[in-house]
């Protein structure tokens, strides 16, 4: 378990699951220190440790063990892998994305790519009910896996709760300016850096920004020392990127901070001001939304899932294109009515998504598939996920 991605998924659910339901026995089968991740838990979760990975040979076996020596009910398998044969039990799965499908397999042999795909289709096939992150991840497994629209079910993510609590002190933005000498302007892209996040192109629109604001007059141009921080990976992996910084001359205004902690992250989501992310792929793309959190205005792409999630509350741009990229940032970053406008949007928009609203209804699919197996809603040894 992560600070992101699938892992802010499991402990939302988790956290959330504990909070709504102290009476049914859950199960977290994995490391008992990523369960810790999660925070205190209610008596009715139990941690089953996990010694093998369980995307390994070893780590399967035991967990299909751990599954049935418990008798348990249900699984919910968290995200995309093929665990689930030979639990002797229903189980849901949650997909995020098929990234895999789209990108991750182009390095593969045709042999490689064709076993994932019947691999991948299989587990979804037999799966007592599909939770899709997003209405577009939904019709990508529709469309892709031909898994029926009924055994589909759209329950959306949220942001965590960390990103709620308010907009940065005088304290946190000296923190960041004496830990990170950040006492500027900035724009912020924060998330993985790989070749479907469309970094490159952020680098080089940024570039172009620069070169459109050293047209002003020094009068006109208040940002004359913006910067681009961009918060995610180790940049050492990445050789196209630096690369692109030093091709683009932007070596002085281009900044990579690495992974910081949620709670460092927020207060460069609330200073920022603009928040770029014109992913070429998302599944669902939580990171516009924990900006709006924060009503800093957001710049993000007008395909796959970004539409859905960012609604009408930032400026949609085509991410293949830097010029379109260039001149969002531009306009959202000089005029005022917008900002203010967007703020507002960004504001309502994140409401929209809740981890209450989206494990209440995780919980009654748990109750409805659980519900074939049991005289009553839930019993004991009911609900085991993998963590």
């Amino acid at each position: 378990m992560t600070e992101f991605g699938v892992g802010t998924y499991i402990r939302n659910v988790v956290r959330t699951l504990a909070r709504l339901d102290q009476n049914s026995p859950y199960f977290l089968i994995g490391s008992p220190a990523k369960v810790e991740e999660c925070g205190p838990l209610p008596a009715n979760f139990h941690t089953v440790p996990l010694a093998g990975r369980d995307n390994t040979i070893k780590g399967n076996l035991e967990f299909r063990a751990i599954v049935r020596r418990l008798q348990c009910d249900l699984v919910h398998i968290p995200h995309l892998f093929w665990i689930p044969k030979g639990l002797g039990c229903p189980y849901v799965l949650t997909v995020h994305d098929l990234l895999e499908h789209m990108y991750g397999s182009r390095n593969a042999s045709s042999m490689r790519r064709s076993l994932h795909f019947y691999l991948t289709r299989r587990v979804l096939k037999k799966a007592a009910r599909v939770l899709a992150v997003s209405q577009f991840t939904k019709s990508e497994i529709e469309k892709l896996l031909a898994i029926p629209n009924q055994r589909i079910e759209v329950v959306y993510n949220a942001i965590d709760e960390r990103f709620l609590h308010g907009h940065a002190t005088d304290a946190d933005r000296e923190m960041i300016a004496q830990r990170y000498l950040v006492n500027y302007p900035f724009i912020l892209y924060a998330g993985a850096i790989r070749p479907h996040k469309n970094v490159v192109r952020i680098i080089e629109a940024f570039s172009a920004l620069k070169s459109e604001l050293l047209k002003q007059t020094l009068a006109e141009n208040q940002f004359h020392d913006l910067k681009l921080i961009i918060i995610g990976d180790d940049l050492s992996g990445h050789p196209r990127v630096r690369r692109t910084v030093v091709r683009s001359g932007v070596q002085n205004d281009v900044r990579f901070l690495g992974f910081v902690p949620i709670d460092v992250l927020r207060i460069f989501y609330d200073v920022a001001k603009i928040f770029v992310f014109p992913s070429l792929y998302e599944g669902f793309g939580l990171p516009p939304l924990e900006a709006m959190a924060h009503g800093t205005p957001v710049v993000t792409s007008n395909s796959s899932s970004l539409p859905e999630v960012a609604g009408n509350a930032a400026v949609l741009v085509n991410p293949e294109n830097v010029f379109e990229i260039r001149k969002g940032l531009q306009r959202v970053l000089l005029d005022q009515p917008l900002r203010a406008r967007m703020k507002e949007l960004g504001y309502k928009q994140s409401q929209r998504f809740s981890w209450t609203s989206s494990v209440s209804r995780i919980l009654e699919i748990y109750r409805e598939v659980a519900g074939e197996r049991v005289s009553r809603p839930v019993r004991q040894r009911d609900v085991a996920a993998p963590v």
